[in-house]
């Protein structure tokens, strides 16, 4: 059996509530717990999210050889109102365009992201109701 595969993250503080973050000698992200330098740490999860599902989208579709020429991943949702404000739900919209595409194809690589490729979604509470809308330019 294979050892699975290791993640680390070094975080140096840099003052105030902010970090710069990055996998060991890699390119550095400043985050912010205020959010005023840097996103917040939370800001940063939800950009996680859509990133890796945007990332799955694109992937599935080029294996479908469908040429994208546009992607944009909106991703957002509702936190608890009491701490630790965790997410209650979250949902993203994809906005694509691109030589071949069909909204049948779209829905595929997304439901598919979410269900099955996303490590990030996938690493949520699976609690977290989590919607998806796909728009075709």
């Amino acid at each position: 059996m294979t050892e699975p595969k290791k993640l680390m993250a070094v975080l140096d503080w840099t003052g105030g509530l902010r970090f710069s973050a990055s996998k060991p000698d890699g390119p550095r992200v400043l985050l912010d717990g205020d959010g005023v330098a840097g996103p917040s740490p939370v800001t940063m999860l939800v950009c996680a999210a859509g990133a890796c599902s945007g990332a799955d989208v694109v992937s599935v579709l080029e294996k479908k050889r469908i040429t994208l020429t546009h992607c944009r991943v909106e991703v957002g949702g509702r936190r608890a109102a009491d701490y630790p404000r965790r997410f209650t739900e979250i949902w993203l919209r994809f906005t694509l365009s691109g030589a071949g595409l069909t909204e049948a194809a779209a829905r595929r690589a997304v439901d598919l992201s979410v269900a099955k490729y996303c490590s990030v979604l996938l690493s949520l509470n699976p609690d977290i109701p989590i919607t998806t809308e796909v728009v075709i330019e």
